[in-house]
């Protein structure tokens, strides 16, 4: 962006759009004051509720419920109030009264920050995101990525902020969950930056379009809803185009008679005057939008394998008392498509990072059949170093690649010149996915274990992606909520979770992809 200036007031609704990659992450950024920017400033008023793509808790071991609840600083009330009640319990005079008079003022702290109507509203948040009282007791470090989300997200809704800045939202939500999303965004009477793939959201809640144009580096603002939006960039667009046409055309008969004028002195004067009037007419031109390239993805041809290149045999996994599945067995074919249904929190990701050998099982194996090379691509990047270059992640993934052929590859994802040398830890969600991809595609792999690969990126890479699963010959275990890259696996197999069992795929279970 270049000299771009802009205001949220309440009642602003803003959609932000733009392809993967033009800057709609690092823009909310630094307006949540995680970032800076090059020039210009930001002025905040009130409090701002930030849902970055890929949030990042502080505090690992702390309670679900007291993540939610320290939006209101009611988190570490509660914590003073338990220690006073186990305190009002001892046998000591001295210590019992101290908890007594202690209690007495931490209750008053307690409901004048809300109290036990705040906790109520908490939980509502909380069940209508699918957290139920079970996820809220849980410490955070048991939750899957997807749970995690949503507790920050539960937690920027409670807090009552005045502007809230929500990438993605609805990534890891259930059709249930996104449909009471939708009413409680469009009933918020604060400010609200989206940034969102789910047209039907958009629909439902903004009443502004931004669309951050990177070509141009300029925002155009439309104070419109979503399809009226669509509409109006469309005439714009055409209107643009037909302007830029009609004044190429007169420039091009200026300069052609101005041409031919300068061959006299007499008429050199009047010549230079033509050839000014045609730059004057192409020179007050807006730009024409540039069509926005897109990512080519495809995955690679898989190195030659055994019949079975992946077997899992007797899989169980618990955190502490909490059981998330049982001994879960599959075998994975060479060439076979599998798809892992379950609902948020059945142990879907975690049983994808076992058979990638991110992490181990609590009974079981996993065990590697001959040839096997696994593509292991984590909903939250998990496979990239963020603190190493685009560039530096594609050498350790590319194996014998020369430095041509791992270029050659960033480019067909759209990294190209100094984007190469970007720390990974900088890149947008669809940026990092583009990456994690293509790391993929250098290694070979003829067993890809894909964990919600179509998040976080635009219709036209969705798109190219669910054309590369349909295509790929090597073997699929796919986790995700995208019933059309289910469709485009078009798999022979269901997996369900947290039982294990396994079915033949029908069309039936297509209904439950996003109820899951």
């Amino acid at each position: 962006m270049d000299e771009v200036s802009f205001r949220i007031d309440s009642g602003d609704k803003i959609g932000l759009v733009g392809r993967n990659g033009a800057g709609k992450t690092t823009l909310t950024r630094v307006l949540a004051g995680e970032g800076l920017p090059a020039g210009g400033k930001v002025i905040r008023t009130g409090e701002i509720g930030y849902l970055p793509q890929d949030p990042r808790t502080p505090d690992m071991e702390q309670l679900a419920k007291d993540r939610i609840l320290s939006a209101r600083d009611l988190d570490k009330v509660i914590t003073k109030l338990r220690k006073a009640e186990t305190d009002m319990a001892s046998e000591d005079d001295s210590i019992r009264d101290k908890a007594m008079r202690r209690y007495d003022r931490l209750e008053i702290e307690f409901l004048a920050n809300g109290g036990y109507a705040a906790e109520a509203e908490a939980a509502a948040i909380s069940s209508n995101l699918a957290l139920p009282e079970r996820i809220l007791n849980q410490p955070l470090k048991t939750l899957s990525g997807g749970q995690r989300r949503r507790v920050e997200l539960a937690r920027i809704l409670f807090s009552g902020a005045q502007t809230m800045l929500l990438d993605e939202p609805t990534n890891h939500l259930d059709a249930d969950s996104i449909a009471w999303l939708r009413e409680f965004l469009k009933n918020h009477n604060g400010g609200l930056i989206v940034i969102s793939h789910d047209t039907e959201l958009l629909e439902a809640t903004v009443n502004k379009v931004y669309h951050l144009d990177a070509n141009r580096a300029t925002i155009d603002q439309y104070n419109l809803g979503w399809k009226k939006y669509l509409t109006q960039r469309e005439t714009d667009e055409r209107a643009r185009r037909r302007e830029r046409a009609n004044a190429e055309k007169k420039a091009g008969v200026l300069m052609d008679q101005a041409n031919k004028m300068r061959a006299k002195a007499t008429k050199a004067v009047a010549a230079q005057n033509m050839a000014k009037r045609a730059e004057r007419l192409l020179a007050g031109l807006e730009e024409v939008r540039a069509q926005d390239k897109v990512a080519a993805l495809r995955f690679p041809n898989p190195s030659p394998c055994g019949k079975t290149p992946l077997t899992a045999e007797g899989l169980s996994k618990s955190y502490g008392s909490l059981e998330i599945f049982t001994d879960v067995s599959l075998a994975i074919d060479r060439g076979s498509k599998v798809v892992i249904l379950g609902l948020n929190g059945a142990g879907k990701t975690t049983l994808l990072r076992m058979l990638a050998g991110v992490s181990k099982p609590d009974t079981g194996e996993v065990i590697a059949g001959h040839g096997l090379k696994v593509g292991y691509y984590a909903q939250e990047h998990d496979t990239l170093d963020v603190t190493r270059t685009v560039l530096e992640n594609m050498r350790s993934a590319a194996g014998d690649m020369n430095d041509a052929e791992v270029r050659g590859i960033l480019g067909s994802f759209l990294f190209s010149g100094d984007d190469v040398n970007k720390p990974a830890g900088v890149l947008s969600g669809g940026e990092k996915t583009r990456l994690a991809l293509a790391t993929i595609v250098a290694s070979s792999a003829n067993v890809l274990l894909l964990d919600e690969p179509t998040n976080n990126l635009d219709p036209a890479s969705r798109a190219e992606i669910l054309g590369a699963l349909k295509n790929y010959t090597g073997a699929v275990v796919l986790v995700s909520h995208d019933e059309g890259a289910v469709a485009a696996l078009d798999p022979e197999r269901v997996v369900l979770l947290p039982d294990g069992d396994e079915d033949l795929w029908n069309q039936d279970y297509l209904d439950l992809i996003t109820l899951a």
